[in-house]
C-alpha cells in the first residue's frame, strides 16, 4: 500500500519546524530567528526535485531563513504564515492541476492533520504526537531535522524507480 501511494506522488509539501528542522526555535537578543537545516535533507530534496517531483513548503510561521533555504533548494512553491494549510494545499493542487492522491505532505503536529488527511501520502516523524502518527501512512525512522526529510525523499524515489539514477553520478 505504501509503495502504491508513493508511486503516484508528483508533489510533496513539507512543514518546517519539527520536519525540516528539529523544532527548536532560536532567537537572538535582537529578535532575529535562526533555524538549523540538515544538509543531507537538502541534497535529498534536490535529488527528488531532479527526479520530477514538485517540492513545496507550507508552514504556519514566517521566517526569512526559510525563504533563503527554499531559494537555495530551488523550491518555488513557498507558503509561509499559513493558518489553514489545507487551503494552501488545495490552492497548490489547483495551480498544478493535480489530484490529492498525487500529493504527499510531511508534517509533525496536529495543525498538519487536515492536509495530511487530504493527500495521498501522509508522512510524519517519530516525535509527532500519537494522533499525528496514527494518521500517517509513513513515520520516518529519522528525527525531524536529522535526516527525516532525506529518508522520505529516498523512499519516494525508490518506489518510483528513480533513486538509482539519482545516485548513479556519485558511484562513477
Amino acid at each position: 500500500m505504501l509503495l502504491n501511494r508513493s508511486k503516484l506522488i508528483r508533489l510533496i509539501a513539507f512543514d518546517v519546524d519539527g520536519v525540516m528542522t528539529d523544532g527548536g526555535l532560536f532567537y537572538s537578543d535582537s529578535g532575529e530567528e535562526f533555524k538549523c537545516f540538515n544538509s543531507l535533507d537538502g541534497h535529498g530534496l534536490k535529488m527528488l526535485r531532479a527526479s520530477g517531483v514538485v517540492l513545496a513548503i507550507i508552514t504556519g510561521r514566517t521566517s526569512r531563513c526559510v525563504e533563503a533555504r527554499a531559494k537555495n533548494l530551488g523550491i518555488t512553491h513557498l507558503y509561509q504564515g499559513i493558518e489553514n494549510k489545507l487551503e494552501a494545499m488545495k490552492d497548490l493542487l489547483g495551480k498544478l492541476d493535480l489530484p490529492p492522491d498525487a500529493a504527499a505532505y510531511m508534517g509533525d503536529d496536529v495543525v498538519d492533520l487536515a492536509v495530511m488527511r487530504h493527500v495521498g501520502l501522509a508522512i510524519s516523524v517519530p516525535e509527532s504526537p500519537l494522533l499525528v502518527r496514527k494518521h500517517s501512512h509513513y513515520v520516518t525512522q529519522r528525527s525531524g531535522g536529522h535526516g527525516a526529510v532525506r529518508e522520505a525523499c529516498e523512499m519516494i524515489m525508490s518506489a518510483q524507480g528513480t533513486l538509482d539514477a539519482q545516485l548513479a553520478p556519485y558511484l562513477q
